[in-house]
């Protein structure tokens, strides 16, 4: 299974710090955001990365590298002259990234889940990992439903930045700019959507503010174990 970092982002509400750098490259816990990632995917097995480029993304490659010192492969899939928002992103990178399920998480949010956990989802189009609400989304995303992700019901959770998709979740999508949003949206009224629930350490790094969170959540003590443990 191959993996997708989207951090393709602008990063606007993070102005100014995202005014002179990538968004993935902003320091959490002592290293880039994007590091965290590339760690724990390695740390999970896999070997090939594909890492999308929009917002000064000519950085990224020189902070990165081709990924050797991790132990893994990063493919770059450059968006110019503007991202391509979360569908057209992949769907622009799914050449590079084979023609069968693969993790994609974005690059903005800060998490230990444990990567490896996904590698033995059976995916046909989406499997989407959700947490409980946090205070800047109260009202939840979709519901989980057994193993289902539903559009609607009371008890909805948020939707995580982690997922895996198959290749044929985008059949008929054309390269462009779009959202994933409405392909997950029909894939879940036809009830071919799957999910889990995580209740361990993740942030949404959005905003100044909570950047200095997930500052300082990567700060504390234990947080390794806690997040192996989901």
């Amino acid at each position: 299974m191959r993996a997708m970092i989207l951090a393709a982002g602008r990063g606007e509400r993070l102005r100014p710090l995202t005014d002179r750098m990538p968004k993935p490259l902003l320091e959490v816990g002592g290293k880039p955001l994007v590091v965290h990632h590339i760690e724990a995917l390695a740390d999970a097995g896999f070997r090939e990365i594909v890492i999308n480029q929009g917002h000064l993304g000519e950085q990224l490659p020189g902070a990165l590298g081709n990924g050797e010192r991790w132990g893994v492969n990063i493919h770059w899939s450059v968006e110019k002259p503007e991202p391509l928002e979360t569908g057209g992103g992949i769907f622009q990178a799914l050449p590079q990234l084979g023609e069968g399920p693969f993790l994609a998480v974005n690059g903005d949010v800060f998490t230990r889940y444990p990567f490896a956990r996904l590698r033995a989802v059976k995916c046909d189009h989406a499997h989407l990992v959700m947490v409980p609400n946090p205070a800047h989304n109260p009202a939840g995303d979709f519901s989980l439903q057994g193993a289902l992700v539903r559009e609607g019901g009371t008890e909805k959770l948020t939707y995580s930045g982690v997922a895996v998709y198959h290749p044929r979740l985008f059949e008929g999508c054309s390269a462009g700019k779009f959202s994933i949003v409405p392909l997950l949206l029909r894939a879940m009224r036809e009830q071919i959507v799957t999910g889990e629930r995580y209740d361990g350490p993740w942030n949404d790094i959005g905003t100044l503010e909570r950047l200095d969170e997930a500052r300082t959540l990567a700060g504390r003590p234990g947080l390794e174990k806690r997040g192996q443990a989901g």
